[in-house]
């Protein structure tokens, strides 16, 4: 009797760490809200059509938004006090349109479907949409994810990967989200299109170590390169594709950067520098196949991070600010 007992407490505990999960269906809009994609695809192809930006801001707009909060939309949130997730020093680089893409989708889902979709779901939506544009893998998005009651820049810190982390923290990091390191790896070719400020790579240039000004896993004509467009005391505002070989489309050329000595960020490179992850690495690069495949897997178990249910959310009407 007592075995039985406690089955059936473990199996309550289960369902209870799974129920954020099981919420999620791929079909949760069918009946209140029938057309929701066509809607939002609609609303991030027009919005694209106005500026590539759209593509590498939307998806990253989703991943910080889900490695704070979970994917909550809580990263769209804007404080008069200037004390909201978007506020944090790590978030001030999300571009506009990202933003500006979940505002317009959201509008028009409220047109046809007033208070029913969550706006944590229209990015993930958007996120996929983006990334189809840009000529990458399709997938469903399992949906049902409520906005979340939680804004807050002083969460932030320390939940996102900074660009000198090796591959041991960004593991640990990832595996906080129930992330793999082959998740992790998958994830980071979403760099294929996005684009860095000089700051964030800047000491790789100039004061990588006091042997070496240059970091020398970086190839050489690439950190001349890198010099030219970013010279020290650089505009900040000036921006650097991740990808200097196909910045506008979703392939895996991300990875034969990396093989090639061309990753961006240290916690690029790293990937390809460290024996335990290098495999990988030379298989994206040589198997697009593989590397879509492993990235639609990535981003599903991205989308059930930290989703909320219940009391614990709500439908927002405008994406920015609380219902209350």
């Amino acid at each position: 009797m007592e075995a039985i007992r406690r089955g059936l407490v473990w199996l309550l505990v289960f369902m209870i760490l799974q129920r954020g999960e099981a919420q999620l269906s791929e079909n949760f809009y069918s009946n209140t809200c029938p057309n929701l994609e066509s809607i939002v695809k609609q609303e991030v192809s027009t919005k694209f059509s106005q500026t590539f930006v759209t593509i590498p801001a939307t998806l990253r707009l989703f991943f910080h938004d889900c490695f704070v909060e979970g994917c909550d939309a809580s990263v769209m949130i804007s404080s008069p006090n200037g004390d909201a997730e978007k506020d944090a020093q790590d978030n001030l680089s999300l571009a506009g349109d990202g933003f500006d893409t979940v505002i317009k989708a959201k509008q028009a889902v409220e047109r046809q479907c007033h208070g029913i979709v969550s706006c944590a779901d229209i990015l993930a939506l958007a996120a996929r949409d983006v990334v189809v544009l840009a000529g990458g893998p399709s997938w469903e998005v399992e949906l049902g994810r409520l906005d979340g009651l939680v804004s807050k820049a002083s969460n932030v810190a320390g939940n996102l990967p900074e660009p000198e982390f090796n591959r041991v923290q960004l593991n640990t990091m990832f595996a906080r989200h129930n992330l793999t390191q082959l998740d992790m790896i998958a994830l980071s070719g979403a760099h294929t299109v996005g684009f860095s400020h000089c700051n964030r790579f800047a000491n790789r240039l100039y004061s990588f170590s006091s042997s070496s000004p240059v970091d020398p896993t970086l190839d050489p004509n690439y950190a001349q390169e890198l010099m030219q467009a970013c010279p020290r005391n650089v505009d900040p505002s000036i921006a650097i594709n991740m990808d200097p070989e196909t910045p506008q489309t979703f392939d895996n050329v991300y990875y034969q950067n990396l093989v090639a000595g061309k990753g961006l960020f240290t916690s690029d490179e790293v990937l390809f520098t460290d024996p335990a992850s290098d495999p990988t690495v030379n298989d994206f690069a040589t198997n697009p196949g593989n590397f879509n495949g492993a990235f639609i897997t990535a981003m599903r178990k991205l989308g059930r991070v930290g989703v909320k249910t219940g009391k614990n959310g709500e439908i927002r009407i405008d994406c920015t600010a609380f219902n209350s």
